[in-house]
């Protein structure tokens, strides 16, 4: 069952011109919420659209996936930590808690979590932003923010 006394917003994205304008209202409609979930088929574009968030966070570093690494760890220009997760190549959530993942989550950091369904117990029940993210057609993204406050 949907709540739908969730804050939501909808809106379609094309493709790489349109990647600024999409990680600006993903990053005003959290509001002030670090915890992120992004959902998606692999190739929907997570982690380009992540890339995006954090340049426009002021990251420093080198934004890449981290499908092999689980985590990246960045920086913004005033030191403040990103946490990058990408769960993909999990084949037990165990192995998320080995490399300490429920203590970044708990950081009050921003983190943001790709393949979060790889970790269902370490995920908050609320204080996230859902993103999801869904192919249309030709370069169009549906993208679906849901805010759980």
């Amino acid at each position: 069952m949907v709540n739908s006394a969730l804050p939501r917003l909808t809106f379609e994205s094309r493709g790489l011109e349109q990647l600024d304008v999409a990680a600006s209202k993903i990053i005003d409609f959290a509001d002030g919420i670090r915890f992120w979930v992004f959902e998606g088929d692999m190739g929907a574009g997570k982690t380009t659209l992540i890339k995006e968030i954090c340049n426009q966070l002021k990251v420093k570093d080198i934004v890449t996936s981290p499908t092999y690494s689980i985590i990246n760890e960045y920086r913004n220009n005033e030191g403040v930590p990103i946490y990058h997760f990408d769960f993909y190549r999990l084949n037990d959530e165990s192995e998320a808690y080995d490399i300490g993942a429920d203590e970044y989550f708990e950081s009050g950091e921003y983190c943001l979590v790709e393949w979060p369904s790889k970790v269902p117990s370490l995920l908050p029940e609320s204080n996230f932003l859902k993103v999801s993210i869904e192919m249309t057609h030709d370069d169009f993204r549906r993208i679906e923010l849901t805010r759980h406050d």
